[in-house]
């Protein structure tokens, strides 16, 4: 049986598993092959669990955790939006690969959404560009691209140089069904 459940910090390993089983395979041939191989889920979730109370500083920045079986098999993260004070976020969805197109995002996503809609009425993410399982499952639940678009450095493993993420930005309005 599926659920869906608040993270705790208790949770940090099981979110850098997902996260990273989850890269592994849907940013493959969209990010350096040797930046997704030195990913690494004990120094993930070190920082996931050091960086914890900073993240949920405020309330409505919440991490879920979708369970089958007591087993993690997906993670969500949103709260307020990163650059407008009046709009909603989704950080991120995943679902391990194994579990993609068996409802575990879906269920994560229908929890954001009804989540956020108790603080926002319009809400915004940021998808790999070229991911375009990703933009799908965004556009079958009503996230549609809004022609912005960035690319984010992120620091890689230590040792290794910084690699570029160029992302595109959806939004959804929060008071359609």
């Amino acid at each position: 049986m599926l659920t869906v459940r608040p993270a705790t910090i208790d949770d940090a390993r099981a979110i850098a598993a997902v996260r990273i089983s989850s890269w592994r395979v849907a940013y493959a041939g969209l990010i350096e092959q040797d930046v997704l191989d030195a990913m690494d889920i004990e120094r993930e979730s070190t920082r996931r669990a050091e960086l914890w109370t900073e993240y949920h500083a405020d309330p409505r920045g919440v991490d879920l955790i979708a369970e089958s079986d007591g087993v993690a098999v997906g993670w969500a993260s949103y709260g307020p939006s990163r650059e407008a004070a009046d709009e909603g976020e989704l950080y991120a969805l995943y679902a391990v690969p194994d579990r993609w197109a068996t409802g575990v995002g879906h269920a994560l996503m229908t929890e954001v959404e009804r989540a956020l809609r108790l603080s926002f009425t319009i809400a915004h993410l940021w998808v790999l560009d070229g991911n375009e399982r990703a933009a799908s499952f965004y556009e079958r639940h009503g996230w549609t691209e809004d022609g912005r678009s960035k690319t984010e450095v992120r620091d890689a493993a230590p040792g290794r140089p910084a690699y570029a993420l160029r992302e595109r930005r959806r939004v959804r309005d929060l008071t359609v069904g």
